[in-house]
């Protein structure tokens, strides 16, 4: 792949507790401040879009991984969680936790299974967004594997 360039826009019309509309990729959405930091709450916000860019990074990077390894995949899922702070009176990302739920068939080896195992700690090193954040925002996995 190439080098390509991601492009954003987003129009705010005015002070701190305005509501924007951000346009990116095929996404628009209206964005604000949540509520938990006395903002209007309108839309989403970027903490928000952080855990989402994340979530789904590791989440189609852990599947296209687990295609390549041809694994007798089932179902794939993912529920994550980012726990923000205020550290030394700055509010700070602090942490993101991953809860990859994967299903191999009835068919899967003991093989198979350890395979996934390592598989789904790699694809958190492959991860795109999980690289960019790397020494900033510690990543946790907790994965559901039956």
């Amino acid at each position: 792949m190439a080098e390509h360039s991601i492009h954003l826009n987003i129009d705010w019309p005015g002070g701190r507790n305005s509501v924007g509309e951000m346009n990116v990729g095929q996404m628009t959405t209206k964005v604000s401040i949540p509520k938990k930091m006395d903002g209007p709450e309108v839309g989403t916000n970027p903490s928000d879009m952080l855990l989402g860019a994340a979530g789904g990074c590791y989440l189609m990077t852990l599947a296209a991984m687990i295609e390549r390894a041809e694994l007798p995949l089932q179902e794939i899922g993912l529920k994550s969680e980012g726990i923000v702070d205020i550290i030394n009176g700055v509010i700070t990302y602090k942490k993101i936790i991953h809860r990859p739920t994967v299903i191999l068939t009835d068919e899967a080896t003991e093989k198979e299974r350890k395979k996934l195992q390592r598989i789904i700690v790699q694809a958190d090193k492959h991860c795109m967004v999980s690289r960019a954040v790397e020494g900033n925002i510690t990543i946790e996995l907790e994965p559901y594997i039956r």
